[in-house]
C-alpha cells in the first residue's frame, strides 16, 4: 500500500491574508495533486468548507501533528511569510503571486474562495435580509483590521468618516445600510452598525444578500472577490496592485510625492497607520474624489 503523502501549508496574518491564502492553498493542491492538504491556521474557518483541502488545524492546537505528518513522512512544508520578499516589498506582484512564487510553483492563475454550507446560508439569509425591511443591501465597510484593535481610526487603511457619512446621507433612502467597523469607530448616521462579536463566517456572510459594497482594504474586499462580486474598494496608504482584485472597482487616493517617511523601513505606510506620516494636508473628505465613487458604485 502506497504510503500518504502530505502538503502542509502553515497560515499565520490576519482574516483577510487567510482569504487571500485560500488562492494559495488550491494552487498547492494544484500543483501536488497526489498529496493531501493539511494546514495549520490562525484562522480554520475559511478552509474548512474547500473541497481541496483535507485537514485543518488551529495554530496552537495541533496534538500529535509532528508524528502524524512529519515524522518519516514524506511532506512539503509551505510556511514562510510572503510579506518580506523583494517582490512583495517592491510591489512587482500581487500578494497570492508573490506567495506561489516563493514556493516555487505554478501559479495558474488560482483566486480565493469560501464555500458556506446550506445551513449557514439559511441562517445568513435569516439574519440578514430580515433586519432590512425589504430595502436592498448596501455593505459598507469603513474599519478594519484585527477585532482586538481598539484604535479608532487607522489613516491607512480606514475610510474617512465624513466621506463615509457624506456616502450614507446619498444612499440611505435607497438602501439598508450595514456599516461593518470596529467597537472604538465612529458610528455613522442612517446605518444599522454590525460591530457585536461574531464568528468570521457569520461576518463574511453578509456579503453574500448584499446589492452594492463599498469596502475598505481589509477582509470583506478579500471575501467580496473569493464569492464573485465585484465591489468598489478604497485605498488610502496601501496598494490594490498588492493587495487587490482586478475584479473590484479600486480607487486609490493620491498620496504626496514628496512625503518623507522617517520611520518606515522596507514598506513605506505601515498597516496601522502612524499619525505622524499622515501624508495629507486637505481634510478627509478630499483626500478621495465622491463623485467618481458615487459613478463607480452605479
Amino acid at each position: 500500500m502506497a504510503k500518504t503523502k502530505y502538503s502542509i501549508f502553515h497560515v499565520q496574518g490576519g482574516f483577510g491574508k487567510h482569504i487571500a491564502a485560500t488562492a494559495v492553498a488550491k494552487c498547492i493542491k494544484n500543483n501536488n495533486p497526489n498529496r493531501q492538504l493539511i494546514i495549520c491556521a490562525a484562522y480554520p474557518e475559511i478552509f474548512q468548507n474547500l473541497p481541496f483541502v483535507d485537514r485543518v488545524y488551529q495554530m496552537g492546537n495541533t496534538s500529535y501533528f509532528y508524528q502524524t505528518y512529519v515524522e518519516n513522512q514524506d511532506s512539503l512544508i509551505f510556511a514562510n511569510e510572503p510579506y518580506f520578499t523583494t517582490d512583495h516589498i517592491h510591489k512587482k506582484l500581487p500578494l497570492v503571486q508573490t506567495w506561489s512564487k516563493m514556493y516555487g510553483l505554478q501559479y495558474r492563475g488560482e483566486t480565493p474562495e469560501i464555500k458556506f454550507n446550506p445551513l449557514q446560508k439559511k441562517i445568513s439569509k435569516e439574519v440578514w435580509t430580515g433586519r432590512a425591511n425589504g430595502k436592498p443591501i448596501m455593505v459598507l465597510q469603513t474599519n478594519g483590521g484585527l477585532y482586538q484593535e481598539q484604535r479608532p481610526y487607522l489613516w491607512a487603511r480606514d475610510m474617512p468618516t465624513t466621506l463615509a457619512q457624506r456616502i450614507v446621507d446619498h444612499y440611505h433612502n435607497d438602501y439598508h445600510i450595514y456599516q461593518v467597523k470596529k467597537p472604538a469607530s465612529d458610528a455613522l448616521e442612517g446605518v444599522e452598525v454590525v460591530q457585536d462579536p461574531m464568528s468570521n463566517m457569520e461576518l463574511v456572510s453578509i456579503l453574500l444578500h448584499s446589492d452594492k459594497r463599498i469596502l475598505i482594504d481589509s477582509c470583506l474586499q478579500h471575501a467580496a472577490s473569493a464569492l464573485k462580486l465585484p465591489s468598489v474598494v478604497l485605498w488610502n496608504g496601501t496598494s490594490p496592485k498588492v493587495f487587490g482584485w482586478d475584479m473590484h472597482t479600486n480607487i486609490q487616493a493620491e498620496k504626496p510625492a514628496n512625503f518623507k517617511l522617517p520611520n518606515s523601513y522596507l514598506f513605506d505606510f505601515d498597516f496601522m497607520g502612524v499619525e505622524a506620516e499622515y501624508p495629507y494636508v486637505d481634510e478627509d473628505e478630499e483626500i478621495f474624489d465622491f463623485d467618481k465613487i458615487i459613478e463607480a458604485v452605479g
